[in-house]
């Protein structure tokens, strides 16, 4: 019997000690403190927010939100995480039924204060060209700032990010926000399913809050601030896969002998 529950033991022993010790690999893509996103879950954002569209144009943020609104942040020059994330944006666009500028609208605003309005302008036009006949281009709006605004609309979002040399260290996420301008989901990464997106819009539009379904794919997944992308964390699936055979097992053991028992 002391020989059983040793060998039971010895792989729950095995699981605690990966998910506490981080090999190296694991500890160097951990993201720091100041980059990812903090969720703030029915915070409404500030009225006080001015921001430049395309056309030079000044407007006032928390007026622009008049419908179920997707806000995400990028930099119209990054190398690295962008360029897909609004990509994904604008193919899940395309395969969600909801129509945009109709059913809800999007908000990109750049969190480099270097960015002027012409770059958004030619950015937008990019991505318009993307779209289904079906979509009203007014829905997709592009905005740029001073560090001033863009620091009071990330911070009240819970968006972090940090900025190294000419480039900056962020993650990728949606921020879905109600016709009231009140913080409703996140969905985070760079691409998204279509069924999660026009939840999430139908929850806005509402404005219902839900904490983000990605929970346990961030527990598994590791962002690399360095390569700007997400990459699995061996080291805790491994252990959670030990986990859940050990005591799998030790459950089965444990109900046998009662079985045969009653069986006699």
């Amino acid at each position: 019997m002391k020989k059983l529950t040793f060998w039971l033991a010895l792989p729950a022993l095995l699981a605690v000690l990966l998910l506490k010790t981080a090999n190296p690999l694991s500890a160097a893509l951990q993201k720091p403190l100041e980059v990812g996103i903090t969720e703030k879950l029915d915070a409404f954002i500030p009225s006080d927010v001015i921001l430049t569209e395309p056309d030079g144009k000044q407007v006032n943020l928390k007026k622009l939100v008049n419908k179920p609104t997707v806000l995400n942040f990028v930099y119209f020059r990054c190398p690295g995480i962008c360029s897909p994330l609004m990509n994904g944006l604008a193919e899940v666009v395309n395969q969600s039924d909801l129509v945009m500028g109709k059913d809800y609208q999007i908000i990109t605003i750049s969190f480099d204060s270097r960015e002027g309005s012409e770059l958004a302008g030619k950015k937008r036009e990019n991505y318009l060209r993307k779209m289904r006949s079906a979509a009203d281009s007014a829905g997709w709006i592009f905005l740029t700032g001073d560090s001033l605004n863009i620091q009071k609309i990330t911070q009240a979002t819970g968006f972090g990010f940090k900025q190294v040399g000419n480039e900056f260290m962020h993650e990728g996420a949606l921020i879905f926000l109600s016709p009231e301008g009140k913080i409703t989901r996140y969905l985070k990464g760079i691409s998204f399913l279509p069924f999660e997106f026009k939840l999430a819009a139908i929850e806005a539009s509402e404005g219902k809050s839900a904490p983000t379904v990605g929970k346990i794919i961030e527990f598994c997944f590791s962002y690399d601030a360095t390569n700007q992308h997400y990459v699995m964390d061996i080291t805790k699936v491994s252990a959670i896969v030990i986990l859940f055979f050990a005591f799998s097992l030790l459950i089965y053991l444990l109900i046998k002998p009662r079985r045969k028992k009653a069986v006699s």
